[in-house]
């Protein structure tokens, strides 16, 4: 899953990207709202943790422009203001979480994963199809309860893949949701096939079917043929 933290308190920031790193985000940050605006204007995102107080203006102009472009992200807003009229503007130009600073960086991974599953799977602990069951806060991968061994790759793609059934997805899309914006993407089409053919023989090697569809000169879907 990847993130984009906007916050200019740079400790906090690399706190804040080392914790979530450890558990399995892709964490881009940026320090500016400007810097913010450009990389939501350019790329896609699961949640965007957006503190208030920037250098250069207020992070609810960063869910304001979410909404208007129709992003499907979750939204987290941080911030040393504990104000009730915050919390209630944050909500209601739709923000799915408020945390008041200071916090523990356990608390915000909490938040985050609670946000994500609302958004991805209906606020289920067990995301399902067909005969793949994903426990999402253990990151352990069934087939018919006989768990499968992924790599941290491996894992991310097929999380990609069940939060996306039907929908055809481009190499790029993928190698820059497993590896974030800076991809080189000439590089990474070679290892987004390794990882899928390595994907899709562990799944069918415990019995399931194969649910990987290639689409000739776009990339691949995931769903019943």
């Amino acid at each position: 899953m990847k993130v984009l933290l906007v916050e200019d308190e740079r400790i906090l920031a690399e706190s804040i990207a080392a914790h979530l790193g450890k558990e399995a985000f892709i964490v881009e940050t940026v320090h500016f709202y400007n810097e913010a605006i450009d990389k939501i204007s350019l790329y896609t995102y699961d949640c965007v943790i957006v503190d208030i107080n920037l250098p250069d203006g207020l992070g609810f102009g960063i869910v304001d422009a979410l909404k208007q472009m129709k992003a499907t992200c979750g939204i987290i807003i941080i911030s040393a203001r504990d104000a009730l009229e915050d919390r209630i503007k944050s909500l209601e130009i739709g923000s799915d979480d408020y945390l008041t600073k200071p916090f523990h960086l356990s608390e915000l991974n909490a938040r985050l994963k609670a946000v994500l599953r609302r958004r991805h799977f209906g606020g289920s602990n067990d995301i399902n199809y067909q005969e793949i069951r994903i426990n999402y806060n253990s990151r352990r991968v069934f087939v018919s309860d006989n768990e499968v061994a992924l790599s941290r790759k491996e894992y991310d793609l097929l999380l990609f893949f069940m939060s996306n059934i039907d929908i055809a997805l481009t190499k790029a899309a993928m190698a820059e949701h497993l590896w974030g914006d800076s991809v080189d993407s000439a590089d990474s089409f070679d290892i987004v096939y390794s990882h899928i053919k390595n994907l899709r023989k562990k799944l069918t090697d415990k019995g399931c079917n194969d649910y990987i569809q290639s689409i000739y000169g776009i990339g691949y879907k995931f769903g019943a043929p």
